[in-house]
């Protein structure tokens, strides 16, 4: 313990000896701290100071921060809903397109919209719960159309039910004049003309042609009482019903049902009235409602593709005969009275004869045709009657009655038809006509030359004869004719073309060509089948030309300055409009074409386009100029039009394509082979 003492005092010394030795350094210290401790309070003051107005300033800067996050925010949401509704949007639009059609009752264009909605638009917005609702609602829509369709077909039945008695009663009369006009007709070529030239010779040729005149207004009269009968059956229930069931692939469905009940009516029709015997009127009664009953088919059967056969209406004649057989003997055994015999023969006469001609029954020409021709005869009759007392020479009233009806058709009928002509509503069907009437007018020429010669009694060989200009005439207003064809059929083509609507930055084709495109084919194909009317070399003609122009029409729209960008996508949904160009061309529109010469209309775009799918660009420098050029009808200023068009599409958009090696070489090799194209420009203005 004494030790441990003395130790801990040895300690207490050490420590207080270093306790005074650092003494003065700790008071120092003490003394510095004293001094710095005002300075660290001025120095807190200012941080202090400085933070809070750094603090006040920042909140400025915080909230306009915000607030551009807020912004870049909305603008990305607004982004993605404006994309959204892009996409959506054509998907709406196509529906109240379909809504739209639904309320005009336009149910083929309607089944035709829905197919568009599932095949296109539907895929694309799938995952919206509003387009889960228009999926599950089209169903319901093609089963409102087929009741509707269906509905309309059996109203359609009930009416040529009711009407068939009228439909036979008209197509009876019709074959009956027929049968008269006949033979005013055979009367008045059998009427011998006069040698001399008195009134009195030509007393049977007046007649005949008052009989002549007259048979012709009385099938005026007969002609609109046939369209007003038929246009009490409206047969486009038929079509669309027929339409609407194939679009719905129950085609058979509607042909079964249709046959069916026009069996039932078949039945009903042969079953005759118990006093049928009594009157000629009942029997006349029961003949009409059988020819109104067939020719309603026989409409049908040409109208329409498979819905009646040949052998369903052979069918339904053979039954329909042996019931009618069976009938007239039995009603027959009742007749006494010998008159009623006769008028029954008469009437099984007709009834025969309507049933051996098609109906409607038309001339190949206008009923204009035989009424000018009537004009023009009582106009020779008339100046013949004006010249009888002006103590004139045969010669000179022949030379007169030429040179009046010379003035009459270059002056008079030659104006109208020109004037006709180039009316704007004339539209190609019409033009048709006109020239099927000039042409039967111009064969008519020759018997109005006749005519003359037999009333004058002066030959046609004489030295001094005037010829009737009317072949001149009427092969004017014929080319007029042909002229305004080609013209308005090139606005029609137009007309189409303007309803194109590329996507010309599309990545991938459709698949298949454009609406517009087929529109167009379907129209030409309808158009060209009138053109069969027409003598071949104008309808060659104007196939040929519709075709250049709608091949022009297609490259102008390539090449046109406001359009800046073409994909390769748009080249290939382009390329299959052309094939559908080409294919129309080879399927022969108008007969007589010698083998691909319409499919050279289509040249041009074709080698084109060949080169630009291909892209055979050294094929195409290296054979230009060569006759045998697999690309000789692609001009350069053509190619290299198209591909800066292509070129500034590809920089658009690879926005990365300058880090890629593939994407590099394909610049550079469409900046050498535009190079290359410019060179060959440049030679040939040069050389120009």
């Amino acid at each position: 313990m004494e030790k441990l003492d003395n130790c801990i005092r040895n300690h207490d010394k050490e420590i207080e000896k270093m306790c005074n030795f650092h003494h003065q350094g700790f008071v120092d210290a003490i003394t510095e701290l004293l001094k710095v401790r005002t300075d660290a309070e001025k120095l807190k003051v200012q941080v202090t100071d400085t933070n809070r107005r750094f603090q006040d300033a920042g909140k400025e800067v915080v909230v306009q921060t915000e607030d551009i996050i807020r912004c870049r925010i909305q603008q990305r949401n607004i982004t993605t809903v404006v994309e959204k509704l892009q996409l959506c949007l054509p998907v709406l639009e196509m529906y109240t397109k379909l809504k739209e059609q639904m309320s005009a009752k336009r149910y083929y264009s309607a089944l035709k919209t829905m197919e568009q909605l599932e095949n296109v638009y539907f895929p694309r917005v799938s995952q919206y719960r509003f387009c889960q609702l228009m999926i599950e609602n089209l169903p319901k829509l093609r089963e409102d159309i087929k009741e509707i369709s269906m509905s309309d077909l059996k109203d359609f039945l009930e009416s040529i039910r009711k009407h068939s008695n009228k439909i036979g009663e008209a197509a009876m009369k019709q074959a009956q004049q027929q049968k008269t006009f006949s033979v005013a007709l055979q009367k008045q070529n059998n009427v011998k003309f006069g040698r001399h030239m008195y009134i009195n010779d030509r007393i049977t040729e007046e007649r005949n042609e008052i009989v002549l005149k007259h048979t012709f207004e009385e099938e005026d009269e007969n002609e609109e009482e046939v369209l007003t009968v038929q246009e009490l059956v409206d047969f486009s229930p038929v079509y669309r019903c027929l339409h609407i069931y194939s679009a719905l692939g129950d085609e058979e469905t509607f042909e079964n049902y249709y046959r069916k009940q026009r069996k039932k009516q078949a039945r009903l029709v042969l079953q005759p009235q118990s006093n049928m015997h009594e009157t000629v009127d009942g029997y006349r009664r029961y003949f009409t409602q059988i020819v109104g009953f067939f020719v309603v088919e026989d409409h049908i059967l040409h109208v329409t593709q498979g819905l009646v056969t040949r052998a369903y209406t052979d069918e339904l004649w053979n039954m329909a005969l042996s019931k009618i057989i069976a009938v007239l003997r039995a009603h027959s055994s009742y007749c006494t009275d010998p008159d009623l015999v006769l008028e029954l023969k008469n009437l099984i006469v007709i009834f025969a004869d309507t049933l051996q001609q098609s109906f409607p029954k038309k001339f190949p020409m206008s009923q204009s045709v035989p009424h000018i021709y009537i004009q023009v005869k009582e106009f020779i009759y008339a100046s013949l009657k004006f010249s009888e007392s002006l103590h004139r020479s045969s010669t000179e009233i022949d030379d007169m009655l030429r040179k009046s009806t010379n003035l009459l058709l270059t002056r008079t009928l030659n104006s109208c038809l020109l004037n006709l002509i180039r009316k704007p509503h004339i539209g190609l069907t019409e033009l048709v006509q006109i020239i099927i009437n000039t042409t039967h007018l111009e064969q008519a020429c020759k018997y109005l030359e006749d005519f003359i010669t037999n009333i004058t009694n002066i030959s046609q060989e004489t030295v001094h004869t005037t010829r009737l200009y009317g072949l001149s005439t009427f092969k004017d207003a014929r080319h007029a004719a042909e002229g305004e064809i080609y013209t308005k059929l090139n606005q029609k083509i137009d007309e189409f073309v303007q309803l194109a609507d590329y996507d010309w930055t599309m990545s991938e084709p459709d698949g298949r060509a454009s609406g517009y495109l087929m529109d167009l084919i379907n129209f030409l194909r309808s158009i060209f089948q009138v053109f069969t009317h027409l003598p071949g070399k104008v309808a060659q003609t104007a196939c040929m030309s519709a075709c250049q122009h709608l091949s022009t029409s297609l490259m102008q729209m390539l090449l046109d300055s406001e359009l800046k960008q073409i994909s390769m996508g748009a080249i290939q949904q382009f390329n299959l409009d052309v094939i559908q160009c080409e294919l129309f061309a080879s399927s022969e529109p108008v007969p007589g074409f010698q083998g691909d010469t319409l499919q050279l209309a289509f040249i041009d775009l074709r080698q084109l386009l060949d080169l630009f799918m291909v892209w055979d660009w050294s094929t195409y420098l290296a054979d230009y100029g060569q006759p045998a050029s697999k690309y000789l009808r692609v001009n350069p200023n053509t190619a290299l039009t198209l591909l800066e068009k292509m070129k500034d599409t590809s920089k658009k958009n690879n926005i990365f394509a300058q880090f890629r090696k593939n994407d590099r070489d394909k610049q550079k090799l469409i900046e050498t082979v535009m190079k290359q194209l410019r060179s060959l420009v440049n030679g040939m203005s040069q050389h120009t």
